[in-house]
């Protein structure tokens, strides 16, 4: 009663939600072997069907419909794996369960790295940090590192490693999902933050989550407190889909 939205849920029967693989939060299986999905975000939309005793119905969405959804009602839940941004702030509200983050990683065998205690200590004129030019990390790292040397190179990927690698640079940044693949195949790289694998990192930090339609405070409410008990458990499956990364 005190939420429209859940009386609407319960009298169709179904809770339809907005799919689009997004790892490690959504993971798609295309094995067309075993559940169709994964992840902690489908952990977490499982949970809602249950406790509201309906059926999951998945909506594929694209890029460009993942937030409009919500406002055209077709779907209750917009599950697809969204970072929290002012701009989606006034059309929805968030329910968060992660976030992303940013790891610096160079050569165990370098001192300059290796006597580095925290991203902080990279800070410094002796310090050269690549980055890729019109990257993602590129506006963060002239930010954060404003005494270090800086260099821009051409490309594009997960991370211009062969700068590090060479020498030309003693730290690069890389997002905290791909780090953990890269630091398992490259064991010569270390990382800061050393921290859980740099896993809690909270450098250039952007919450991540589920989004419902706005004015819907009851609904909002509940799904945030369902999301607050499973979150161990939401933890603990991101790692494991993170582990699987190649």
């Amino acid at each position: 009663g005190a939420s429209p939205r859940i009386d609407a849920i319960k009298k169709a029967g179904v809770l339809r939600i907005g799919v689009l693989a997004n790892a490690p939060w959504l993971v798609e299986n295309t094995t067309g072997q075993g559940p169709a999905w994964s992840g902690p975000a489908w952990l977490l939309a499982n949970e809602y069907a249950k406790r509201l005793n309906v059926k999951l119905e998945a909506v594929p969405v694209s890029h460009e419909t993942k937030v409009p959804v919500l406002a055209s009602n077709q779907v209750d839940i917009s599950v697809t794996p969204l970072a929290e941004t002012a701009d989606r702030l006034k059309v929805v509200d968030f329910v968060i369960y992660s976030s992303t983050s940013v790891c610096m990683f160079g050569l165990a065998s370098n001192p300059k790295f290796a006597s580095a205690k925290s991203v902080d200590e990279l800070n410094k004129p002796e310090i050269t940090i690549a980055y890729y030019t019109g990257g993602g990390e590129e506006g963060w790292v002239k930010e954060r590192f404003p005494k270090a040397q800086l260099r821009g190179v051409a490309g594009s990927g997960v991370a211009p490693v062969e700068e590090v690698m060479a020498k030309r640079a003693d730290a690069v940044p890389i997002n905290r999902v791909p780090w953990v693949a890269m630091g398992r195949k490259l064991k010569q790289l270390a990382v800061l933050p050393k921290e859980n694998n740099c896993q809690n990192s909270t450098e250039k930090a952007a919450p991540v989550g589920m989004a419902i339609d706005k004015n819907q405070p009851a609904f909002l409410q509940w799904t945030r407190a369902v999301e607050k008990e499973m979150e161990p458990q939401l933890k603990k499956d991101e790692a494991r889909v993170i582990d699987t990364m190649k």
